[in-house]
């Protein structure tokens, strides 16, 4: 398998990011957020694609879902691949021996144009297994393509990404009796959000990216089962309007959706269908002038940006475009 990596301008910036990252284990989780790089395209754009809540060893569906990705990589000439979280089901990895990792990953994207960096975050599956396995720089010599870490900075020249471990916002979680979580390095709570917050405001506050791209687990706003976030509303929600951030990417709802802000030009996108969904999973009191599209099947999305354009479209697990949506960066608004 071809070895990508993570990206810098220049080898020494590289042979940075690279010391950075082999020694993260030994940093405190509460230390400040990793920077990572990742060049656009010759002519200054980037395309890349989205999905989340995949692995389930190919199974419902996972592999239609891998193989139509690799056919929509292939033609958009994706730059790299996001994750939004719950990439190992149920209850993520044992260690870094678990055989999930290559049967839900390695053996399962397999085509070319998915051979590219996958930037990942953590889902609330994955905090049921090894934590600290999932984000285990020694998966790398396993599969070189693979890079999740808890919160991180990627710089990707026109835009840049802000990836959030969302799964310790919710309160529930640590009062959840029917399951195991792996709170190390998350403990105390407060203390690791006050840590994240303000290392992600100090983030945002000095990028000059062209456009800013939030990724989380957990949906800021959603129209599916699990529906809005009610820890990310009050907390990361105000900051992503104060800093102008262009869109909040998500998982968690095993759906597609699309939703518009009428009070911010943020678009809340959801890309949750890698692998299991269930038919008429909706919230059904959502309100419909928000909502610009929503579909409760397995699927992913794709993404392209130049420096005054974006064009937005998910698919379903048979390729089939499903929604479509452009925006010009000087008016934020769709086309």
């Amino acid at each position: 398998m071809a070895s990508h990596g993570f990206y810098s301008k220049s080898q020494a910036s590289c042979i940075g990011v690279a010391l950075l990252f082999c020694t993260s284990l030994v940093i405190s989780s509460f230390a400040e957020l990793e920077r990572l790089e990742h060049p656009a395209k010759g002519d200054g754009s980037l395309s890349f694609l989205v999905v989340g809540d995949w692995g389930r060893r190919g199974f419902y569906n996972q592999s239609h879902v891998a193989f139509q990705m690799g056919k929509i990589g292939e033609k958009l000439d994706i730059d790299f691949v996001v994750s939004t979280g719950d990439n190992f089901y149920d209850n993520g990895l044992t260690g870094l021996n678990d055989p999930a990792f290559e049967e839900s990953f390695t053996k399962i994207y397999t085509a070319t144009s998915l051979q590219k960096q996958w930037y990942s975050v953590l889902g609330n599956h994955d905090y049921r297994g090894d934590v600290e396995a999932q984000v285990h720089p020694a998966l790398r010599k396993v599969d070189s393509r693979w890079l999740c870490l808890r919160s991180f900075i990627l710089n990707a020249e026109i835009a840049g990404f802000f990836f959030v471990d969302t799964t310790p916002f919710v309160i529930d979680y640590f009062t959840d009796m029917d399951h195991t979580y792996d709170w190390r390095g998350v403990t105390p709570r407060k203390a690791y959000l006050d840590s994240l917050i303000k290392d992600l405001e100090s983030a945002l506050s000095e990028s000059t990216a062209r456009w800013k791209i939030v990724v989380g687990h957990h949906a800021i706003k959603s129209a599916g089962y699990h529906g809005d976030t009610k820890e990310l509303i009050d907390l990361l929600l105000p900051m992503l309007k104060a800093y102008n951030v262009d869109m909040y990417v998500n998982g968690h709802d095993h759906c597609l959706e699309h939703i518009s802000s009428l009070d911010s030009p943020i678009q809340y996108l959801t890309s949750g269908a890698g692998s299991k969904a269930w038919r008429g999973d909706r919230n059904q009191h959502y309100k419909e002038d928000d909502l610009k599209f929503f579909y409760d099947g397995q699927g992913f999305m794709s993404v392209q940006l130049t420096n005054n354009d974006a064009e937005i479209t998910f698919y379903n697990a048979f390729g089939k475009i499903l929604h479509k949506w452009k925006a010009m960066k000087e008016l934020h608004s769709a086309v």
